[in-house]
């Protein structure tokens, strides 16, 4: 599904993107995946930064690793860093990369503070030293609002995260606002909610999880007790709305250390996730519910009418029409890789 656009705004979006040097960060990652397709295809020169090789990923398995230059190091170098942003003359940079699961950051939660919060510091300090660097979009998260009563979330709840991985994006989102605070630098901040979409290959995760199980004739595995309530967005919105992010920070200097909440605005449940995809791939197959998860809010969605105001957005998906997507992709993908 593709936005609408009248014939002069294409050529403005084409006219931006054209041959601009851009770093992603996360390249490996779903959202990076998606991202670098959405570039190249506006005509993008991409930077990827990849640490770890992941075969199975997105970027690869598209083909477009073959299309972009790749660096690999970590994102806590900040001499590499520096490196790639002067030698590569970069002019936007997308930070995507972090540790995003939330069970791995409460088994290891060093790991997870070290990535999030050291790699963000690591990365908007090089580029401050970076004077070629024109927009840094940061991808923080719903979970930096941490726990709260009030529903949903706007841009003004406080940033209260609790647990280790929601603490990890309190602190980026906020450091994020200090170098933008002290020093001017032209950052932007991304608060999504819960991404799926086609190129997720954390299975633990409920939606290739469900998608993988029912696939394969087995029983998806629901960790919760199912009533969790969270917000599900789709990664090629994600995508779509990292780009109009970077554009109307290019046009407008005002933006500089906003923050934007994107979502669907749509209260799911876990059960009533399983269920829908259950439903779209026509299966009968009753999920297993083990009531084990600890250390994860439970009630989260986001009010998107800031992103709707300042930057004319709109989602391109609806929930089924993303998971008809995401469960296409994930029918080729197992049939083309039984192992996985």
């Amino acid at each position: 599904m593709e936005l609408e656009r009248s014939p002069v705004e294409g050529l403005e979006l084409m006219s931006f993107w054209a041959d601009r040097p851009v770093l992603i960060t996360g390249a490996t990652g779903l959202l990076g995946g998606w991202l670098v397709r959405r570039l190249l295809a506006a005509g993008a020169s991409v930077v990827c930064l990849v640490r770890d090789w992941v075969p199975q990923s997105e970027l690869v398995r598209s083909g477009n690793l073959e299309r972009v230059q790749v660096a690999r190091g970590d994102v806590c170098d900040a001499s590499f860093l520096e490196r790639v942003l002067g030698e590569y003359e970069i002019n936007t940079v997308f930070h995507l990369a972090a540790q995003t699961i939330v069970a791995i950051a409460n088994r290891n939660p060093i790991a997870t503070l070290d990535s999030n919060i050291r790699g963000t510091w690591t990365l908007l300090e090089s580029c401050r030293r970076s004077p070629a660097v024109r927009q840094i979009v940061i991808a923080s998260s719903d979970k930096a609002y941490g726990d709260q009563e009030r529903l949903p979330y706007d841009e003004s709840t406080p940033l209260e995260g609790r647990h280790p991985y929601d603490v990890s994006k309190s602190c980026a989102d906020l450091i994020a606002q200090m170098y933008v605070r002290t020093y001017g630098l032209p950052v932007a901040i991304t608060r999504c909610g819960n991404f799926y979409g086609g190129g997720d290959l954390n299975w633990s995760r409920i939606v290739p999880g469900t998608i993988r199980s029912v696939l394969h004739g087995q029983r998806p595995v629901i960790r919760s007790d199912g009533s969790y309530i969270r917000d599900y967005f789709y990664v090629e919105d994600g995508a779509a709305a990292y780009m109009l992010l970077a554009e109307k920070l290019a046009a407008n200097s005002d933006l500089r250390g906003e923050a934007f909440n994107f979502s669907n605005e749509n209260q799911t449940t876990v059960l009533e996730i399983v269920g829908r995809i259950l439903c779209l791939i026509g299966s009968s197959i009753e999920p297993e519910i083990r009531n084990e998860a600890a250390g994860e809010i439970r009630h989260q969605y986001l009010n998107a009418a800031k992103a709707r105001r300042m930057l004319q957005w709109a989602p391109l998906f609806t929930l089924d029409e993303g998971l008809r997507a995401t469960i296409s992709w994930y029918g080729d993908f197992l049939r083309n890789d039984p192992a996985a």
